[in-house]
């Protein structure tokens, strides 16, 4: 075994700053803050991966809207439903699995994503996937684009999916399979 003198200390401190330094300017910046000096982050794929940021507080030019919809879903069939906002835009929402049955413990697969404008729908940035029955909660949009959900109905029923937000978006789309349908939503006065 080689002893540890302070020349050898020194080496590996030395080699420690290093290759912090490296991933710091490498692996760090690109991901976590958006900054790629060596342009790596975005060979790698990594640039902006930390998400995207919106402010706390966004005032909005006109006042909210109030959507419901409801979407049967027979055993093995899906939907879209898909809000237009903006970045910064905010909605309340709460769905639910209502089957046939009234079964407590219906279930749906689903996915919560978006899509900015501009790019293809492969491209699109889910924020929560599972199988439930329900969800609620808010979402800020973290770019202008279409947000939303996908529900599939993996049962041997049928359910309903019952749909409630309020938000400042402008339309909303479902795309099932007769194809895409969607409404506008009329400017309202600031409430």
């Amino acid at each position: 075994m080689s002893e540890a003198t302070p020349d050898r200390l020194g080496l590996i401190s030395l080699g420690s700053v290093v290759a912090a330094a490296l991933a710091l300017v490498l692996f760090v910046l690109p991901a976590e803050y958006d900054v790629d000096p060596t342009g790596a982050g975005e060979l790698m794929g990594i640039k902006g991966m930390a998400g995207y940021s919106v402010a706390a507080l966004s005032k909005q030019p006109a006042g909210y809207h109030k959507d419901s919809a409801s979407f049967p879903l027979a055993p093995f069939e899906s939907v879209e439903y898909k809000y237009a906002l903006e970045q910064g835009q905010s909605m309340v929402f709460t769905w639910q699995a209502v089957s046939a049955s009234n079964d407590p413990e219906a279930e749906l697969i689903f996915d919560m994503h978006s899509e900015e404008k501009g790019t293809e729908p492969e491209d699109s940035v889910s924020f929560d996937i599972g199988r439930g029955g329900d969800a609620h909660g808010s979402f800020v949009a973290p770019f202008d684009g279409i947000h939303g959900w996908y529900w599939e109905n993996r049962t041997g029923e049928d359910i309903v999916v019952e749909l409630v937000t309020t938000g400042f978006y402008s339309k909303a789309t479902t795309y099932g399979p007769n194809g895409a349908f969607s409404k506008t939503f009329p400017k309202v006065a600031e409430q």
